[in-house]
Order: C-alpha cells, then structure tokens, then sequence
C-alpha cells in the first residue's frame, strides 16, 4: 500500500507542477478510496477480465453524471462487475468510489494491477473532461487546483504498471493527440475528437457530452462489437453536428494489430447494459 500512495503524490506533484492546489485530499477521500480498492475482485485465470477505471476529472457536473453512469454501463458491457472503480464527485444519493483527480486514478490503476494477469487481463479506462489544444486533458477541481494532462504524462501513467492490453475512451475536446502517444500493438484508443477539434455537449447542466451519450448511453447499451459501437456513435455524432451546422469533431480510433484476441473475448460476453438514462445533451433539443 506504502509504494501505490507514494507513486500517487509522485503523480500529482508532476502533473500539478506550476499551480497551487487550495486544499489537498481529506483523509476521508483516501479511505474511501481504500476501501473500495480493497473490494475489487481478482482476475480468474483462464478468464479475460476487464477492470475499469471511470474518471472525472473537472468539477463541471456533466463529466461527473456521465462518468459515475459510464462506470455502470463499461462494467455492465465488459463483464465487469466487482472490477470497476468509478472516480468523480457524488450528487445526492448516486455515489462514486473516489474522487475524480490525479491521485486516485493513479491508485486506482495501481490497485488494478496488482489483481490482473496483465498478459491476459485488459484495463478499460475511460476519462471525461475539457480538454486543451496542444496541451491534453484538463484536471479542475474548485477545491484542490487545476492542470493539464499532457499525452505523455498519461502514456507514463499507465506504462508504469505495465499494462499490455489496454482500452482506453477518452472524453475531450483536442482528445485525439493522445492517439499517438497511446497507440500500441496491442491497445485501443478512442477518442471524443481529433487532436485539432473540439467536442461537444460539455454545458454543465447536461447529463452526457455528446460523445458519452452516442457511445456510452446509446451504443454500449446494445451487445455488438466495440468497433461496430464506435462506429455507430461517430455516424451519430456526425449527424448532429451536420444539422447543427457544426464543424465536426471526428472522433478518432486506433486499433492496435494485436487487439483481435482480447476484444474477440469481451465482446463475446457483450450483453444489453439497460435502457439510456439522463436527458440527451441540451444542444441537441435546439
């Protein structure tokens, strides 16, 4: 436990560099946190676990909604119930594990590997926020201060504990400059937007962006192929902002050539993930 919390603050110092955080984490935050790392479920061997890690990572109510229902649809569509960590900020009684920052993901996914074969086992992660162009993802909590993300700082992040197969749906505006710095032969990355557009839907009244609810809220709703899936949100996606009158976002996917057994093995378990929940993005009602 002592290395997982010590590589954490070795996170957040990085990723935090330059700003300065009004309140760190409560001690509350982190044992809540613990507990529920100390929950999650082994991998079983023979099996293709997944383990997923939904996280928020700006206070804006919207990336907290659609994280904390992406946490129950992902675990519902890969089989993993038990092995699902949802990190974001609770409202009223619909809670999450932890709280959506830089540390908790980092012990969230350092709990995660220590549970998994991480030559059998896949990693899903999926991260929801604004994010910068140039720069990567933005990490904003009123409390605890402000930073950006960059594609490598996360390609660290998750090269630190050796995952080899790994799915990785990132929720930003610019998101698509993660794709190099991500791709590998074995590892999926999907993202919101190219590197050098935006996304939408992130008003923080709304339930979903518009790229968690083509895909989370619509398409992972129904058992398919996690390609046949994006694919279907992207068509979505592109007729909304075609009526809208938009410049599209051209959400972008990288398909590493030695994915095939992995996926083949989750999306056989695929099963219906329940009815879409929450109001679509209000842009959309225009």
């Amino acid at each position: 436990m002592s290395r997982r919390f010590a590589f954490a603050g070795a996170i957040l110092a990085c990723l935090l560099a330059g700003t300065a955080p009004a309140q760190q984490l409560l001690p509350a935050d982190d044992a809540r946190l613990a507990q529920a790392m100390a929950g999650l479920q082994p991998q079983r061997p023979g099996v293709v676990d997944a383990y997923v890690v939904a996280v928020a990572l700006d206070s804006d109510p919207v990336f907290n909604r659609e994280a904390r229902e992406a946490g129950r649809v992902l675990a519902s569509r890969f089989d993993a119930a038990g092995r699902t960590i949802v990190l974001a900020a609770d409202e009223g009684g619909d809670k999450a594990q932890g709280v959506g920052s830089p540390p908790h993901l980092a012990q969230a996914l350092s709990r995660a590997a220590e549970l998994m074969d991480r030559k059998e086992d896949v990693l899903i992660l999926y991260s929801t926020s604004h994010g910068s162009p140039r720069e990567g993802i933005n990490y904003r909590d009123v409390s605890r201060g402000a930073a950006v993300i960059t594609p490598r700082q996360l390609a660290a992040l998750l090269a630190e504990h050796k995952f080899e197969n790994r799915l990785i749906i990132l929720q930003a505006c610019f998101s698509g400059q993660f794709v190099p710095a991500l791709a590998a032969e074995r590892t999926v990355v999907a993202t919101a937007a190219s590197a050098t557009r935006s996304s939408f839907g992130c008003t923080a009244s709304n339930d979903w962006t518009f790229f968690g609810h083509a895909l989370i809220n619509q398409a992972m709703r129904q058992p398919d192929s996690f390609v046949r899936q994006f694919r279907r949100a992207f068509v979505a996606i592109f007729g909304w902002e075609k009526k809208m009158g938009i410049a599209p976002s051209d959400p972008q996917i990288s398909v590493g050539k030695d994915t095939g057994a992995w996926l083949a093995a989750l999306d056989s378990r695929a099963k219906a993930a329940g009815q879409p929940t929450g109001n679509p993005p209000s842009e959309l009602a225009n």
